[in-house]
């Protein structure tokens, strides 16, 4: 399973609609965000999600972690979001 990076500009609706997939086909998913812009592209995708899985009786839970990511030879802070289906 890969992991979805997710940016600021990264569109919500795309992305709840690869997250759907990812849920369907594995299980689980698990994105990664770093920034406040990209965290709250991934929030908005998750909920967008929920409603693309619902007819289907799929509820999702969201579990977020801190992990250390090095980009360009710089630490930083990511979330990631480990989203299963309740």
């Amino acid at each position: 399973m890969e992991l979805l990076k997710i940016s600021s500009k990264t569109r919500p609706a795309a992305l709840a609609g690869a997250l759907t997939g990812v849920i369907r086909e594995h299980g689980r998913a698990e994105m990664q965000a770093v920034g406040a812009g990209a965290v709250n592209q991934a929030v908005k995708a998750i909920a967008i999600a929920r409603g693309y899985l619902a007819p289907s009786g799929i509820d999702l839970v969201c579990i977020p972690a801190f992990v250390d990511v090095k980009i360009d030879d710089t630490e930083k802070t990511a979330i990631r979001f480990i989203v299963l289906p309740a």
